[in-house]
């Protein structure tokens, strides 16, 4: 129930997530019964194309988004993806579009770029970053700060778009045939379903 960020070099974690802080906090509300079956069980990390943006699917349903900033990690967002464990996460290619499959037998399509992109901190353009911001508000708001606030809270993220595969997921990825997006599912079937992405 915990998401570590290693330093390879030295072989200890530098910072360390712990998924039932954040279960404990759901359950001062009413109780479900997946909430006392289905504890928060890292199942799936998934890392987005910027490199310091990744995803944990989890068995309490969970979806938790996280930001890398130098040697420092936050979570930048958590939702419910899926009524039972979510088995596999996968970011597309080039994008803040994430794969989810779950043990309910769904496969679904988030996009969590209104998320992450609010506060997205790249190391390298943080500071240039901020003195083009800073120029720009002294210029509309008479040398108020409006900047955002780190804490702040994120809108509620919905499926662009969910497909009942019929069976529990065990793995998933997006890749392109022939030109077109496709999702690739495996689930305790010997058979791999490809499904098209259209429109994305």
């Amino acid at each position: 129930m915990q998401v570590i960020l290693w330093n390879l070099q030295k072989a200890r974690p530098l910072w360390i997530a712990h998924l039932q802080e954040d279960e404990a906090e759901d359950m001062e509300g009413p109780q479900s019964p997946s909430q006392l079956l289905n504890p928060a069980l890292a199942h799936s990390v998934s890392v987005a194309s910027c490199g310091n943006i990744f995803s944990c699917g989890a068995e309490d349903g969970k979806v938790r988004i996280f930001r890398v900033t130098g040697v420092k990690c936050e979570q930048a967002l958590g939702f419910k993806g899926h009524t039972l464990g979510v088995a596999q996460v996968c970011f597309l290619p080039e994008s803040y579009l994430l794969l989810t499959g779950g043990n309910d037998a769904k496969v679904m399509l988030w996009d969590v770029s209104g998320a992450v992109e609010k506060n997205q901190k790249s190391p390298v353009k943080q500071s240039q970053r901020k003195k083009t911001k800073r120029a720009a508000n002294a210029k509309q708001a008479g040398n108020i700060d409006t900047t955002a606030v780190d804490g702040e809270e994120h809108s509620k993220v919905s499926p662009k778009m969910s497909i009942e595969h019929g069976d529990k997921v065990n793995w998933l990825m997006g890749t392109k045939i022939k030109g077109q997006q496709n999702i690739l599912v495996a689930d305790q079937t010997s058979c791999i379903t490809v499904y098209p992405l259209n429109e994305f």
